[in-house]
C-alpha cells in the first residue's frame, strides 16, 4: 500500500487561483481538473479567501451556456466600445471642421440658441470683398 505524497500550496497559489474563479476565467471544476486538486479542497479556497463568496453563502457556478453567455456579452462590449471610439473620431473631426470654417471664412456653423442663422454664402462674400 503506498501513500499519495502530499501536497502544499502556497497561499499566493490558492489566492490566484481563487482569483481566476472570481473572474470567470475558470470553473471550480476546470480548475480541478487543471490542477488535480479535489473540488472540496477549491471551494474551501474560495471560502477563505474570496470577497465575495463566504461560508453561509452558497457558491452557485454557472453553466456552460451561461459562461459562453458572459463571453459573448464581454466581445460585444468590446465591439462597441470600438463603435464609441470611432464615433468620437467623427466627432473630434466634425469639431475641428468647423473650427477651420469660423477661422478661415467666418462662419459660425454652431447654432446659438436666440440668434438667427448666417447665410455662409454671404460671409464668404463679404470677406473676400464681393
Amino acid at each position: 500500500m503506498s501513500l499519495k505524497p502530499v501536497r502544499i500550496f502556497s497561499e499566493e497559489f490558492r489566492k490566484e487561483r481563487v482569483k481566476e474563479y472570481e473572474k470567470g476565467e475558470f470553473t471550480v471544476k476546470e480548475l480541478s481538473r487543471l490542477f488535480s486538486i479535489k473540488e472540496g479542497v477549491i471551494y474551501r479556497w474560495i471560502y477563505k479567501y474570496s470577497a465575495y463568496n463566504k461560508r453561509g453563502i452558497k457558491v452557485v457556478e454557472m453553466s456552460e451556456s451561461s459562461s459562453k453567455k458572459v463571453k459573448d456579452l464581454q466581445k460585444r462590449i468590446r465591439e462597441l466600445e470600438q463603435i464609441v471610439g470611432q464615433k468620437q473620431l467623427n466627432i473630434d473631426f466634425l469639431e475641428k471642421m468647423i473650427e477651420i470654417a469660423k477661422e478661415q471664412y467666418g462662419l459660425d456653423i454652431k447654432k446659438k440658441s436666440g440668434t438667427q442663422p448666417l447665410s455662409g454664402l454671404d460671409q464668404v462674400g463679404k470677406k473676400d470683398g464681393v
